[in-house]
């Protein structure tokens, strides 16, 4: 016997109803996920002056080379390698022996012309007197007149002679002509030193205080910046800049910031066509002699009048593309972003923000910027705003 089991459609969509309903209580009873934490603060509103920064170098204020004049052997060198000297102080000291003996014959020699210009003087009077008897020629009289003046003038070299000799013995001592720093001595005790082509280097000295730092500026800046000082001189009374004194800061490169002061002395009076800048010297005090030739430094020149910006922190900034954003929450803690344009970057790691010509909703001091947690924020979407110290803000509606 064949049985068959028939299911009633009532029954089928009773089944179907339940699974329905037991699905949809389990998605309400899931937890939905919080929105992220993140950091947030207001922005700063801070009086600055838009700047810009440059690399330079240090050099020194003067360079000598220090040779000798005269030729000799090194009787002593009287300073340590890379001491400091002031303008004076004895160096290298040669042989003085040759040169006061060169001094004593030259003497000799004058004392020798003297005599011979003592015995033309007395023949030239005993001429006069026989002239004047009518027993002399005028002809010894003239000649007795020339080996007189003959002598004189013998007297003459004899005594530029020793002053010639006297000057090589003053240059066997080689003396500072500058206060500086010292390099090393390139020859030592018993060396011979030549003069002339041949006159080997001594030594180095500069001096570095003041020190000059060396930077180039861009034409368009430079163009910018005349315009901007022109706009506050009377036409055509634009001070050159080297008699301006216009100030800068600087920083060495282990250094933070730019805690150093200096005044520009100088610059170029041509751009350089293959890099379109011009050469500009600053001038620093270096009494404690910190800054060494050659060093690099970064260095920073004011480029307008001080004025009242909003400044958010550095890391705040996003990039897309070409564009700069921060994020933003409003009333609702949603995520907004504000598109913006960087301005200075200031030393405390603070980036001064100006609004894009589009934007119709500037930044200002009384919203709320994402600081930490920009990697978690979504934009559109809910997050927790919490503070510096990480407790949660309530936004007012």
């Amino acid at each position: 016997m064949i049985c068959t089991s028939f299911h009633s459609p009532r029954r089928h969509c009773s089944l179907w109803c339940s699974l329905l309903i037991a699905g949809c209580s389990s998605a309400a009873a899931r937890p939905q996920p919080e929105p992220p934490k993140v950091t947030v603060r207001h922005p700063e509103l801070r009086q600055v002056v838009d700047s810009k920064d440059y690399n330079g170098t240090a050099a020194a204020s003067a360079t000598v080379e220090i040779r000798s004049r005269v030729r000799g052997y090194i009787q002593d060198v009287h300073f340590v390698d890379g001491q400091n000297v002031k303008a004076g102080e004895l160096l290298f000291e040669l042989d003085p022996r040759p040169f006061q003996l060169e001094i004593d014959a030259a003497r000799q020699q004058l004392a020798l012309d003297q005599a011979q210009l003592e015995a033309s003087q007395l023949d030239e009077q005993r001429q006069k007197d026989l002239m004047a008897k009518m027993a002399g020629t005028r002809a010894d009289l003239e000649k007795a007149v020339a080996t007189r003046k003959s002598w004189e003038a013998k007297i003459q070299i004899a005594q530029e002679l020793i002053r010639q000799k006297e000057l090589d013995l003053e240059y066997s001592r080689i003396t500072a002509p500058i206060s500086g720093q010292l390099s090393r001595a390139q020859l030592t005790k018993g060396n011979l030193v030549n003069a002339g082509g041949s006159d080997p280097l001594l030594t180095t000295l500069v001096a570095i205080d003041p020190i000059y730092l060396y930077f180039n500026v861009d034409e368009r800046t430079l163009l910018e910046y005349r315009a901007h000082r022109a706009s506050k001189e009377k036409a055509g009374q634009l001070p050159p800049v080297n008699e301006a004194g216009i100030p800068f800061e600087f920083g060495l490169e282990t250094e933070t910031g730019f805690p150093n002061k200096g005044v520009i002395d100088f610059a170029e009076n041509t751009i350089e066509a293959s890099t379109g800048t011009l050469q500009i010297r600053g001038r620093a005090e270096n009494a404690d002699r910190r800054y060494v030739p050659g060093s690099r430094v970064r260095i920073r020149i004011a480029t307008g009048d001080p004025y009242e910006a909003v400044c958010v922190p550095e890391i705040s900034i996003l990039s897309d593309q070409d564009k700069k954003y921060v994020l933003t929450l409003n009333a609702e803690k949603v995520v907004v972003r504000r598109d913006v344009l960087l301005g200075t970057l200031l030393d405390d790691g603070m980036q001064v923000i100006r609004t894009p010509p589009d934007s119709k909703t500037p930044l200002t001091p009384d919203d709320l910027v994402i600081t930490v947690g920009l990697q978690r924020a979504r934009i559109n979407y809910p997050v927790q705003p919490m503070n510096e110290q990480g407790e949660a803000l309530a936004l007012a509606k």
